[in-house]
C-alpha cells in the first residue's frame, strides 16, 4: 500500500457516484467515494493500478453527462486507488461544487 503525505491537502466531499475508468489497455468500474479539486478517492474497483500510473475516469453525475477526471495513481486502499488531478480543471471544480451541494441538501 502506498502513502502520500499531501493526500489530505484539499477538503473532501464524500461521494457515492458511479465511473468507469482506464489505466492504459485495463478498463474498471469504481464508485467514486470522495473528490477535492486535487484528488479522488475510488472504491469499489474491478482492478487496481499501481501507483504512479496514469488514469482516466468517467463520473457518472445524474442528470448531467459524465465529467472527465485524469490524474496519477498515488495510493492504493484495500479495495481501490487514489488519484491526484494534474491540473485544475474547471469541471472538476464544478463536480467537487455540485457534490458539496448535494451533500449539503440532504444532511
Amino acid at each position: 500500500m502506498g502513502t502520500d503525505n499531501n493526500r489530505r491537502s484539499a477538503g473532501r466531499i464524500t461521494t457515492r457516484f458511479e465511473a468507469l475508468y482506464s489505466a492504459g489497455r485495463e478498463e474498471g468500474f469504481a464508485v467514486l467515494r470522495d473528490i477535492s479539486y486535487t484528488g479522488a478517492l475510488f472504491g469499489e474497483t474491478t482492478i487496481r493500478p499501481e501507483i504512479g500510473k496514469r488514469i482516466r475516469a468517467y463520473v457518472f453525475v445524474q442528470p448531467v453527462s459524465p465529467v472527465e477526471l485524469v490524474g496519477e495513481v498515488v495510493r492504493t486502499t484495500d479495495d481501490g486507488f487514489a488519484i491526484r488531478y494534474e491540473i485544475a480543471d474547471p469541471e472538476v471544480r464544478r463536480l467537487v461544487d455540485d457534490a458539496a451541494a448535494v451533500v449539503t441538501s440532504e444532511g
